[in-house]
Parts: C-alpha cells; sequence; structure tokens
C-alpha cells in the first residue's frame, strides 16, 4: 500500500469513520445543492 504509513499517525478505528463520514457528508451537500438549484430535477422525479 503507497499511503500505508498514515495509519502510524493516526489510528484507523478513528481515521476510517471520520473518512467515510466526510465523504458521506460532502455527497449529501452536492446532492442538496443540485436539487435545490435546478427546476428540472423535481419536475423530473415527479414523471413530466
Amino acid at each position: 500500500m503507497n499511503q500505508g504509513r498514515i495509519w502510524c499517525v493516526v489510528n484507523p478505528t478513528v481515521g476510517l469513520p471520520l473518512f467515510l463520514g466526510a465523504v458521506a457528508t460532502i455527497s449529501l451537500i452536492v446532492h442538496y445543492s443540485v436539487l435545490s438549484s435546478t427546476d428540472w430535477m423535481a419536475k423530473f422525479f415527479q414523471g413530466s
């Protein structure tokens, strides 16, 4: 593994949940911004 030494600094039981939580948070923010800033997405979900 190329970046295997990072786990010498950060414990995997702390680092992995933080990393996955950050990815999920960023994903939710991006999806919310797309859904709130476009008008065609709501029409698409309603079938028009």
